[in-house]
C-alpha cells in the first residue's frame, strides 16, 4: 500500500460556477485557470501521482500546452487513473478536503463523491468529500479563491 498527498488552489475570477469534484456549483465566480480549474480533482490527480512516484500534474499536463487549454478536469483525473495503472496500482481509498467561504457545498458533496468514483473505477463507500471553510482567514476567507487537498492510498 501507498500513500499520496495533493494540494492545489484557484483564484476566483468572472464566472457563474466552479467546477469541484467534477460537479458544476452555481456561484458569482469562476475559476482562473488553464483548465477548469477544478482544484479538487488537480489535488486528487497530484495525490494519486504522488502515491506512485510520478511527480505531479504540471509535469504530464503542463499549462504551457495549448492542449489542455479549457480541458475538463475528469479527463486529466481518467489519465492519471491509466498512469496508475500502468504501474500495477490501483486507487483504494480517496479523502479529499476543500476549503471555502462559499460557495457552500454541502448540497453538492454527495454528487462529488458519486462522480469521483465513476472516474476512479471504485465504489462511492471509498470516496469521501468535505468542505470546510477556513474561518475568514487568508486568501479563502477573504474569498479571493479556493484551496483542496487530498490523500489517497493506492494498492
Amino acid at each position: 500500500m501507498r500513500i499520496g498527498h495533493g494540494y492545489d488552489v484557484h483564484a476566483f475570477c468572472d464566472g457563474e460556477f466552479v467546477r469541484l469534484c467534477g460537479v458544476d456549483v452555481p456561484h458569482n465566480k469562476g475559476f482562473k485557470a488553464h483548465s477548469d480549474g477544478d482544484v479538487a480533482t488537480h489535488a486528487l490527480c497530484d495525490a494519486l501521482l504522488g502515491a506512485c512516484a510520478l511527480g505531479d500534474i504540471g509535469r504530464h499536463f503542463p499549462d504551457t500546452d495549448d492542449a489542455f487549454k479549457g480541458i475538463d478536469s475528469r479527463i486529466l483525473l481518467r489519465r492519471v487513473v491509466e498512469l496508475i495503472a500502468e504501474r500495477g496500482m490501483v486507487c483504494n481509498n480517496v479523502d479529499v478536503t476543500i476549503v471555502a467561504e462559499r460557495p457552500k457545498l454541502a448540497n453538492f458533496i454527495e454528487e462529488m463523491c458519486v462522480t469521483l468514483a465513476e472516474d476512479l473505477g471504485i465504489s462511492k463507500e471509498q470516496v469521501n468529500v468535505k468542505a470546510t471553510t477556513s474561518e475568514k482567514l487568508g486568501f479563502t476567507g477573504r474569498e479571493e479563491g479556493i484551496a483542496a487537498h487530498a490523500v489517497v492510498t493506492v494498492v
